[in-house]
Protein backbone atom coordinates (compact mmCIF):
# COMPACT_ATOMS: atom_id res chain seq x y z
CA UNK A 1 0.00 0.00 0.00
CA UNK A 2 1.15 3.78 -1.01
CA UNK A 3 2.09 6.02 1.60
CA UNK A 4 -0.94 7.80 0.62
CA UNK A 5 -0.99 8.94 4.78
CA UNK A 6 2.49 9.58 5.29
CA UNK A 7 2.65 12.48 7.97
CA UNK A 8 -0.73 11.74 9.35
CA UNK A 9 -2.00 10.31 13.15
CA UNK A 10 -4.48 7.87 13.40
CA UNK A 11 -5.64 6.69 16.26
CA UNK A 12 -7.58 3.22 16.34
CA UNK A 13 -9.77 2.12 19.37
CA UNK A 14 -10.14 -1.58 20.01
CA UNK A 15 -7.04 -1.92 17.83
CA UNK A 16 -5.51 -5.09 19.87
CA UNK A 17 -7.36 -7.58 17.90
CA UNK A 18 -9.78 -8.70 14.80
CA UNK A 19 -10.98 -5.66 12.87
CA UNK A 20 -9.41 -3.10 14.75
CA UNK A 21 -5.83 -4.71 14.40
CA UNK A 22 -5.67 -5.43 11.55
CA UNK A 23 -7.75 -1.79 10.13
CA UNK A 24 -4.20 -0.14 12.75
CA UNK A 25 -1.98 -2.40 10.40
CA UNK A 26 -3.29 -0.82 7.05
CA UNK A 27 -3.09 2.56 8.32
CA UNK A 28 0.71 2.25 9.57
CA UNK A 29 1.41 0.51 5.84
CA UNK A 30 -0.15 3.55 3.87
CA UNK A 31 2.32 5.59 6.21
CA UNK A 32 0.39 6.94 9.26
CA UNK A 33 1.85 7.35 12.82
CA UNK A 34 -0.53 4.98 14.99
CA UNK A 35 -2.14 5.24 18.08
CA UNK A 36 -3.14 1.26 19.37
CA UNK A 37 -5.97 2.14 22.03
CA UNK A 38 -7.76 -0.80 23.78
CA UNK A 39 -8.16 -1.34 27.36
CA UNK A 40 -5.24 -3.53 28.23
CA UNK A 41 -2.35 -1.90 28.50
CA UNK A 42 0.49 -4.64 27.95
CA UNK A 43 -2.15 -5.83 24.89
CA UNK A 44 -1.64 -2.11 23.48
CA UNK A 45 2.27 -2.15 23.81
CA UNK A 46 2.64 -5.35 22.27
CA UNK A 47 0.52 -4.57 19.12
CA UNK A 48 2.47 -0.97 18.92
CA UNK A 49 5.86 -2.90 18.45
CA UNK A 50 4.45 -5.31 16.45
CA UNK A 51 3.79 -2.62 14.18
CA UNK A 52 6.55 -0.32 14.44
CA UNK A 53 8.42 -3.29 13.68
CA UNK A 54 6.76 -4.42 10.59
CA UNK A 55 6.33 -0.89 8.82
CA UNK A 56 9.02 1.36 10.66
CA UNK A 57 5.96 4.06 11.81
CA UNK A 58 5.95 5.91 15.16
CA UNK A 59 3.48 4.42 17.94
CA UNK A 60 2.18 5.55 20.80
CA UNK A 61 0.07 2.79 23.39
CA UNK A 62 -2.78 4.36 24.85
CA UNK A 63 -4.54 2.26 26.86
CA UNK A 64 -8.39 3.61 27.20
CA UNK A 65 -11.90 2.40 28.04
CA UNK A 66 -13.97 4.23 25.73
CA UNK A 67 -16.95 4.03 27.57
CA UNK A 68 -15.23 6.11 30.20
CA UNK A 69 -16.86 9.90 29.29
CA UNK A 70 -13.81 11.56 31.33
CA UNK A 71 -10.86 9.68 30.44
CA UNK A 72 -11.04 10.51 27.01
CA UNK A 73 -10.27 14.37 26.83
CA UNK A 74 -6.98 13.40 29.13
CA UNK A 75 -6.18 10.70 27.02
CA UNK A 76 -6.21 12.73 23.37
CA UNK A 77 -4.26 15.44 25.17
CA UNK A 78 -1.66 12.69 25.79
CA UNK A 79 -1.85 11.95 22.20
CA UNK A 80 -0.87 15.48 21.03
CA UNK A 81 1.69 16.05 23.80
CA UNK A 82 3.36 12.85 22.34
CA UNK A 83 2.49 12.91 18.55
CA UNK A 84 0.75 15.83 17.39
CA UNK A 85 -2.93 17.20 17.01
CA UNK A 86 -4.82 13.71 15.26
CA UNK A 87 -5.76 13.47 11.55
CA UNK A 88 -7.77 10.52 11.72
CA UNK A 89 -9.92 8.53 14.22
CA UNK A 90 -11.03 5.08 13.60
CA UNK A 91 -14.26 4.65 16.16
CA UNK A 92 -13.90 0.54 16.04
CA UNK A 93 -13.91 -0.57 19.77
CA UNK A 94 -17.21 -2.36 20.60
CA UNK A 95 -18.91 -5.30 22.06
CA UNK A 96 -21.77 -7.68 21.54
CA UNK A 97 -22.77 -9.51 24.45
CA UNK A 98 -26.50 -11.33 24.09
CA UNK A 99 -29.16 -12.65 26.45
CA UNK A 100 -30.76 -15.19 26.51
CA UNK A 101 -34.35 -12.95 25.73
CA UNK A 102 -34.96 -10.04 25.82
CA UNK A 103 -36.95 -9.89 28.87
CA UNK A 104 -34.42 -11.58 30.85
CA UNK A 105 -31.88 -8.73 29.50
CA UNK A 106 -30.90 -6.89 32.12
CA UNK A 107 -30.51 -3.11 32.92
CA UNK A 108 -26.55 -3.71 33.33
CA UNK A 109 -25.39 -5.08 30.19
CA UNK A 110 -28.34 -2.41 28.56
CA UNK A 111 -26.26 0.17 29.99
CA UNK A 112 -22.68 -1.74 29.58
CA UNK A 113 -23.42 -2.29 25.48
CA UNK A 114 -24.34 1.19 25.13
CA UNK A 115 -21.80 2.60 26.93
CA UNK A 116 -19.40 1.85 24.95
CA UNK A 117 -20.93 1.10 21.28
CA UNK A 118 -22.47 4.54 21.56
CA UNK A 119 -21.50 6.63 24.76
CA UNK A 120 -17.79 6.60 23.94
CA UNK A 121 -17.52 7.35 20.15
CA UNK A 122 -19.91 9.99 20.64
CA UNK A 123 -17.56 11.39 22.95
CA UNK A 124 -14.70 10.43 21.33
CA UNK A 125 -15.67 12.13 18.42
CA UNK A 126 -16.50 15.50 19.95
CA UNK A 127 -13.15 15.62 21.42
CA UNK A 128 -11.32 14.82 18.66
CA UNK A 129 -13.44 16.69 16.38
CA UNK A 130 -12.19 20.22 18.26
CA UNK A 131 -8.25 18.83 18.27
CA UNK A 132 -8.75 17.88 14.27
CA UNK A 133 -10.68 21.63 13.50
CA UNK A 134 -7.23 23.41 15.24
CA UNK A 135 -5.30 20.98 12.90
CA UNK A 136 -6.85 22.08 9.89
CA UNK A 137 -8.46 19.19 8.95
CA UNK A 138 -9.39 15.73 9.63
CA UNK A 139 -11.44 12.16 8.50
CA UNK A 140 -13.46 10.10 11.38
CA UNK A 141 -14.64 6.84 10.63
CA UNK A 142 -17.12 4.60 12.63
CA UNK A 143 -17.23 1.12 12.46
CA UNK A 144 -20.88 0.27 12.52
CA UNK A 145 -22.49 -3.20 11.81
CA UNK A 146 -24.69 -4.36 8.94
CA UNK A 147 -26.75 -5.41 11.98
CA UNK A 148 -27.70 -2.03 12.58
CA UNK A 149 -30.00 -2.42 9.03
CA UNK A 150 -30.69 -6.16 9.96
CA UNK A 151 -30.99 -6.71 13.59
CA UNK A 152 -32.41 -9.62 15.47
CA UNK A 153 -33.30 -10.22 18.74
CA UNK A 154 -30.16 -11.87 20.47
CA UNK A 155 -28.35 -8.81 19.70
CA UNK A 156 -31.03 -6.45 20.02
CA UNK A 157 -28.61 -3.50 22.47
CA UNK A 158 -26.08 -4.17 20.07
CA UNK A 159 -27.39 -3.31 17.08
CA UNK A 160 -29.64 -0.23 18.29
CA UNK A 161 -26.51 1.23 19.31
CA UNK A 162 -24.86 0.70 16.10
CA UNK A 163 -27.89 2.34 14.25
CA UNK A 164 -27.43 5.15 16.57
CA UNK A 165 -23.60 5.32 15.61
CA UNK A 166 -24.68 5.71 12.02
CA UNK A 167 -27.23 8.82 13.10
CA UNK A 168 -24.12 10.29 15.11
CA UNK A 169 -22.26 10.15 11.56
CA UNK A 170 -24.44 12.03 9.78
CA UNK A 171 -24.80 14.31 13.17
CA UNK A 172 -21.14 15.05 12.76
CA UNK A 173 -20.61 15.13 9.57
CA UNK A 174 -22.53 18.54 9.99
CA UNK A 175 -21.14 19.66 12.93
CA UNK A 176 -17.15 19.97 12.22
CA UNK A 177 -18.18 20.68 8.58
CA UNK A 178 -16.39 21.50 6.33
CA UNK A 179 -13.18 21.10 8.21
CA UNK A 180 -13.92 17.25 9.62
CA UNK A 181 -15.19 14.64 7.43
CA UNK A 182 -17.27 11.81 9.19
CA UNK A 183 -18.25 8.29 7.26
CA UNK A 184 -19.48 5.07 9.03
CA UNK A 185 -18.48 1.79 7.48
CA UNK A 186 -21.40 -1.37 8.09
CA UNK A 187 -18.64 -4.67 8.31
CA UNK A 188 -20.65 -7.68 6.84
CA UNK A 189 -19.04 -11.27 8.90
CA UNK A 190 -15.28 -11.46 8.48
CA UNK A 191 -12.62 -13.72 9.09
CA UNK A 192 -10.57 -12.76 11.70
CA UNK A 193 -9.21 -14.13 14.90
CA UNK A 194 -12.77 -13.44 16.85
CA UNK A 195 -14.86 -15.58 13.45
CA UNK A 196 -11.77 -18.72 13.93
CA UNK A 197 -13.54 -19.92 16.95
CA UNK A 198 -16.60 -20.14 14.22
CA UNK A 199 -17.40 -24.57 13.55
CA UNK A 200 -18.18 -24.76 9.94
CA UNK A 201 -21.84 -25.25 10.25
CA UNK A 202 -21.85 -22.09 11.41
CA UNK A 203 -19.76 -20.43 8.85
CA UNK A 204 -21.88 -22.24 6.18
CA UNK A 205 -25.25 -20.65 7.76
CA UNK A 206 -23.72 -16.67 7.89
CA UNK A 207 -22.16 -17.38 4.16
CA UNK A 208 -25.45 -19.02 2.73
CA UNK A 209 -27.46 -16.57 0.53
CA UNK A 210 -24.44 -14.24 0.35
CA UNK A 211 -23.77 -13.05 -2.92
CA UNK A 212 -19.75 -13.29 -2.25
CA UNK A 213 -20.22 -16.38 -0.99
CA UNK A 214 -17.59 -16.00 1.92
CA UNK A 215 -16.53 -14.45 4.71
CA UNK A 216 -14.61 -11.43 4.07
CA UNK A 217 -10.71 -10.85 4.31
CA UNK A 218 -9.94 -7.55 6.75
CA UNK A 219 -7.79 -6.62 3.73
CA UNK A 220 -10.88 -5.81 2.47
CA UNK A 221 -12.12 -3.52 5.04
CA UNK A 222 -8.83 -1.49 5.56
CA UNK A 223 -8.61 -0.43 1.78
CA UNK A 224 -12.00 1.29 2.41
CA UNK A 225 -10.48 2.83 5.78
CA UNK A 226 -7.47 4.05 4.19
CA UNK A 227 -9.25 5.51 1.00
CA UNK A 228 -11.77 7.52 3.79
CA UNK A 229 -9.16 8.25 5.89
CA UNK A 230 -6.81 10.20 2.80
CA UNK A 231 -7.63 12.94 0.57
CA UNK A 232 -9.25 10.64 -2.03
CA UNK A 233 -12.09 10.58 -0.32
CA UNK A 234 -12.17 14.41 0.14
CA UNK A 235 -15.90 15.07 -1.24
CA UNK A 236 -17.12 11.98 1.09
CA UNK A 237 -18.52 12.63 4.19
CA UNK A 238 -21.58 12.00 6.62
CA UNK A 239 -21.71 8.49 4.16
CA UNK A 240 -22.86 5.26 5.81
CA UNK A 241 -21.07 2.38 3.68
CA UNK A 242 -21.87 -1.31 3.67
CA UNK A 243 -19.17 -3.87 3.17
CA UNK A 244 -20.57 -7.04 3.82
CA UNK A 245 -20.52 -9.73 0.76
CA UNK A 246 -23.60 -8.37 -0.69
CA UNK A 247 -25.76 -9.22 2.57
CA UNK A 248 -27.83 -5.98 2.35
CA UNK A 249 -29.09 -6.63 -1.12
CA UNK A 250 -30.58 -9.87 -0.23
CA UNK A 251 -34.45 -9.92 1.33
Amino acid sequence: MSNVLEGKIALVTGATRGLGRALAQGLAEAGASIVVSSRKADACEATAREITASTGVRTLALPLHVGDWDAIAPALARVEDELGLLDIVVNNAGIAPQSPSLLEHTEALYDKTMQVNLKGPFRLMAVAGEQMVRGGGGSIINISSIGSQRPGPSEATYTAAKAGLNALTMSFAQEYAPTVRVNCIMPGAFATDMSADWDEEFVGLVVDGLPAGRLGQPAELTGMVVHLASDASSYTTGAVIPIDGGRLAVF
